[in-house]
C-alpha cells in the first residue's frame, strides 16, 4: 500500500510509488501526480514514462519535475504553478517524499505562506522543514 502523507486537503506527498499504486492514488481521489525523481536514480525505480502512461490510463494528470539535490528556483516555480493551477488533489512523490514536500513548501513560502504553518504541515506529514524554509 502506498505511504501517502497528506499535507493539505489538496496536496500530499509519498515515497516512490510502485506502478500499481498509481491506480490506488486515483481510487483515493487524486487527480494529478507529480514525479520529482530523476530517471535512473536507482536501478529498481520505474521510469517516468511508465508512470506517466499508468497515470494517464487511470485518468490522472502527470508531470515530471525531477529534482537532484536541492530544488532550483525554476523547479520550485514549476511545482507551485502546477499545484496552484490544478483544481483537484495533487500527489507528489520522490524517493522518500522529502524533495517533493521541500519543493512544494518553498513555493508556498515564496508566495507568502506563513513559515510556521508550513513547518507544522511538514511535521504532520513526517518531515522536518525547519532547516529548509
Amino acid at each position: 500500500m502506498a505511504d501517502i502523507r497528506p499535507v493539505t486537503d489538496t496536496f500530499a506527498v509519498a515515497p516512490q510509488l510502485a506502478p500499481e499504486e498509481i491506480a490506488v492514488a486515483a481510487a483515493l481521489g487524486f487527480t494529478f501526480v507529480v514525479n520529482n525523481r530523476p530517471d535512473g536514480e536507482t536501478p529498481d525505480q520505474p521510469a517516468s514514462a511508465e508512470m506517466e502512461a499508468l497515470a494517464r490510463a487511470a485518468g490522472l494528470g502527470y508531470a515530471h519535475i525531477p529534482v537532484v539535490g536541492s530544488a532550483t528556483p525554476a523547479q520550485v516555480e514549476a511545482m507551485a504553478a502546477l499545484v496552484n493551477a490544478h483544481d483537484g488533489k495533487v500527489l507528489a512523490f520522490c524517493r522518500s517524499g522529502t524533495r517533493s514536500i521541500v519543493t512544494w513548501s518553498r513555493g508556498c513560502a515564496a508566495a507568502g505562506d506563513d513559515r510556521d504553518w508550513l513547518i507544522e504541515r511538514g511535521a504532520q506529514a513526517g518531515y522536518d522543514l525547519s532547516g529548509v524554509l
